[in-house]
C-alpha cells in the first residue's frame, strides 16, 4: 500500500511539475500570473513519504542549499528507506552533534546536474561494463546498474538501492525516489 501511495503522490507531482517550471495562471481580475514550480526541497516537503529526508535536511543545514539554482539530480530516501538503517540511527544522525556526518551523508545523495532516467540508462548501456559511475556533490561515487529493468545504485560500501520514482521534476533539478539510504565510505 505504501508503494502505491508513494507511486500516486509522484504521479501527481511529477506531473505538475512537468508541464514546467513555471505556470501561467488567470487571477479572478483575468490578469496572467507566473507560479514558480516548487525547488528540490519544496517538492519533498510537498510529499508525506520524505518527512525524515525533509527534517535531515533541516537538520543538517542543507534547505538553503537545495532550495538554490542548481541543477541538482537527488536520489532521495524514502521514509521506508530510513527505517531500515539501525534502530536510533536516524535520532543519532539529527542531533547537532552529528551534522557532519549526517551532511556527509545526504550530500552523497546528490548530484551536480541534471541527470533524467533517459540520461542515466543511457550511461549505462553506453558503458563497456554496465554501470555508470557517478560522482556526488560529496566527493564519493555511487554505480548505477540495470538490475531486471530497474536503475539500482550501488554505494562504497556494496550496499544497493533501487530507484522506485524516477524523473520528478523541481524548479532547480530533478529527484529519483530510492529504498535504501546509501552511504559514503
Amino acid at each position: 500500500m505504501k508503494t502505491k501511495n508513494l507511486f500516486i503522490a509522484f504521479a501527481c507531482i511529477g506531473i505538475f511539475a512537468l508541464t514546467s517550471a513555471t505556470i501561467s495562471k488567470t487571477t479572478s481580475s483575468n490578469a496572467i500570473e507566473t507560479v514558480q514550480a516548487p525547488n528540490i526541497v519544496g517538492v519533498a516537503a510537498a510529499n508525506e513519504n520524505f518527512t525524515t529526508l525533509v527534517a535531515a535536511v533541516k537538520a543538517a543545514g542543507l534547505v538553503e542549499t537545495l532550495s538554490g539554482d542548481g541543477p541538482f539530480t537527488v536520489f532521495a530516501p524514502t521514509n521506508a528507506a530510513f527505517e531500515k538503517l539501525a534502530k536510533g540511527t536516524v535520532p543519532t544522525l539529527l542531533k547537532p552533534e552529528s551534522k557532519a556526518t549526517l551532511t556527509s551523508i545526504l550530500t552523497y545523495h546528490v548530484v551536480a546536474g541534471k541527470f533524467d532516467a533517459t540520461a542515466v540508462v543511457a550511461a549505462i548501456k553506453a558503458s563497456e561494463d554496465g554501470t555508470f559511475k557517478i560522482t556526488t556533490v560529496q566527493g564519493g561515487t555511487l554505480v548505477a546498474s540495470l538490475v531486471d529493468g530497474s536503475v539500482m545504485l550501488e554505494d562504497e560500501k556494496g550496499n544497493m538501492a533501487k530507484v522506485v520514482i524516477a524523473d520528478v521534476a523541481a524548479s532547480n533539478g530533478i529527484i529519483h525516489a530510492i529504498d535504501s539510504v546509501v552511504m559514503p565510505n
